[in-house]
């Protein structure tokens, strides 16, 4: 006897395993070129790329390499109170934060799937010149050290022997097979987080009403862009966990701007990261770092929509 599934079943479902098929293999992939990055190009070398340059040319050089390393916005925390303690400007250093989880090497990939090529280089130029400029302004207005607190969190440093070209002293061979079990492991550690985002993703598809969706983020709401920012605030997902979330509510209508802009909202200002970045900055620094992403967000939303992409 032939069972009757619901069409909202069968749509969700298929949704999913779209996600899934398209989803982690990239994912996998993207982890073992960042695993190459990591052999190669270690946290303690980025210390020393950043602290002695000035100002301007050193923004563009934090956003550049805030964009290419493995860096959430909690896990560069460690990394920036190191960049600090060398005596790195401010400046300089908010670049890289701002640009390290709005920029991610591993979602970048998926973003150009999900969305197309030409609207992931779009995001990757707009992220990049807000970090750049957010930098700039940052460090326009507050002083080298001013409202940074002495810390005990942990700074990265070099630990793997290099040679004298700047290689780590270990065999291309051994480079390519810690980059494959770093993909692993990594896809293993992420992959349940990956698998919710993609479950929220396929009910958001296959069940969430089209009309509540357009009533809170539509384009009938002057106030949507913002709102999608503030929304994304009280989650924790890394950027590549949150596209197919993103995915989902575009394929509902809802304008990619408004989307984008509650991506920035997740992966900027997430609750976790405010209150490790609380422990590196005194209040007024935190609340100019957390207006600047939001900013960012409300800027970038409403110029996407803008566009009509």
């Amino acid at each position: 006897m032939a069972v009757d599934v619901p069409p909202v079943v069968v749509d969700t479902a298929t949704y999913f395993g779209w996600l899934v098929v398209t989803i982690v293999p990239l994912f996998f992939l993207a982890a073992f070129l960042v695993g190459l990055v990591q052999a190669y190009v270690s946290p303690g070398r980025i210390r020393s790329a950043l602290e002695d340059r000035d100002r301007g040319s050193g923004n563009v050089a934090a956003a550049g390499l805030g964009a290419v390393t493995p860096f959430c916005s909690c896990s560069s925390v460690p990394l920036v109170a190191g960049l600090l303690q060398a005596g790195a400007p401010l400046g300089i250093v908010f670049s890289f934060l701002l640009a390290s989880p709005l920029i991610n090497e591993i979602a970048v990939p998926l973003l150009a799937t999900l969305f197309g090529v030409r609207l992931a280089a779009l995001y990757v130029v707009t992220m990049f010149s807000a970090a750049v400029v957010g930098g700039l302004v940052i460090g326009r207005f507050v002083e080298d050290g001013e409202h940074v607190k002495a810390t005990g969190i942990e700074s990265f440093t070099t630990s793997t022997p290099v040679a004298d070209g700047g290689v780590a002293a270990s065999s291309h061979r051994d480079h390519v097979n810690r980059a494959a079990t770093h993909a692993w492991t990594f896809l293993r550690e992420l992959l349940p987080y990956v698998t919710l985002g993609m479950v929220v993703a396929a009910l958001i598809h296959g069940v969430v009403p089209v009309a509540w969706l357009q009533g809170w983020l539509g384009p009938e709401n002057p106030l949507a862009v913002p709102l999608a920012v503030i929304a994304g605030v009280p989650l924790y997902f890394s950027l590549s966990a949150t596209l197919p979330v993103a995915a989902a509510l575009v394929s509902k209508g809802l304008p990619i701007g408004t989307v984008l802009a509650l991506l920035v909202g997740v992966v900027g200002v997430s609750l976790p990261n405010l209150i490790m970045l609380n422990k590196l900055f005194s209040r007024r620094l935190l609340a100019a770092y957390v207006a600047t992403v939001v900013a960012i967000g409300i800027v970038v939303g409403i110029g996407f929509n803008g566009l009509g992409i």
